[in-house]
């Protein structure tokens, strides 16, 4: 019997957010054990929360897709936040949390309590490469849609690789169709967890739409991504889509019958930090 909550990330309003599934007393779980959970939820990320190994950090957290393990992952670093908050197994100190994980140390702010909180992650730095040209014509293939070459797409690595781009304008991000058989194949090849696609909507001034695909994964698309969000504002801030010292709201989740709102904002340096709600929606045990 382990303690076990679900959180939808992103929303203030159950079941309009993405869900992170969070086993609270992972200790004595084995490596395939967690990857069976994972897989048996069939949520995009399912966590597990162990003692930490670092003196700085409050908790170890391992985040599973149904199919492999990932260093770091956006909404299931918030979700799980929340979820050992509420739980009383971890008490923010002077507002923050630091989460130990694959990729080091996260540093996570944490305002006001209860229905009102909300949770923000720094986003681990970031590696950028470019697309070359044969993998946009790729990309665009199995989008099925041209992608804005200006703003020229790039994988960028945060602990999740998203391949990141920017198409035309929003309505575009709602209609792609992409090829997820195909896709899977370009992500393995390229070594990345999904593909994210934005657009900015009109008469919203910086706001945008943007949807992740990660089949790859097991997840044909993650209704609202943290760490996508995370990897399009790095690339929006390199291209000079947006200013530092700046901030935005980023839409996710509607194609798919959610209504995530995921906030963004950029440093005077050009770090960058993704935040928002969190809502429990199972509070319960698994019986593992």
């Amino acid at each position: 019997m382990r303690k076990y909550k679900v959180v939808d990330a992103f929303t203030t309003k159950p079941t309009l957010g993405n869900p992170v599934a969070v086993v609270l007393d992972a200790e004595g779980l084995a490596d395939d054990e967690m990857q069976s959970i994972a897989r048996w939820t069939n949520l995009s990320e399912t966590t597990f929360v162990l003692p930490a190994q670092s003196a700085e950090a409050d908790y170890l957290l391992r985040i599973f897709t149904p199919r492999s393990e990932l260093p770091f992952a956006g909404h299931p670093t918030l979700g799980s936040a929340h979820a050992i908050i509420e739980a009383g197994w971890a008490v923010p100190r002077d507002g923050l949390l630091v989460q130990e994980c694959g990729v080091g140390l996260v540093t996570i702010k944490v305002q006001e309590e209860g229905h009102d909180r909300k949770i923000t992650l720094d986003l681990p730095p970031a590696q950028t490469r470019d697309l070359t040209l044969e993998e946009i014509v790729e990309l665009e293939a199995i989008l099925g849609h041209p992608v804005l070459k200006e703003h020229a797409p790039a994988v960028i690595d945060v602990g999740a690789v998203w391949i990141v781009a920017a198409v035309a304008d929003a309505s575009i991000v709602s209609t792609l169709t992409p090829d997820f058989a195909r896709s899977a194949k370009f992500e393995r090849k390229l070594g990345a967890t999904g593909i994210t696609v934005f657009g900015k909507q009109s008469g919203l001034g910086d706001d945008i739409e943007v949807r992740s695909f990660a089949p790859s994964c097991g997840v044909d698309e993650d209704p609202v991504c943290g760490s996508g969000n995370g990897s399009v504002a790095v690339f929006r801030t390199q291209r000079g889509l947006v200013p530092f010292a700046s901030m935005y709201v980023a839409s996710q989740g509607r194609c798919v019958g959610r209504d995530g709102k995921v906030a963004i904002s950029i440093g005077a340096q050009g770090q960058v930090s993704v935040g928002g709600s969190c809502v429990t929606c199972v509070d319960g045990v698994l019986t593992f």
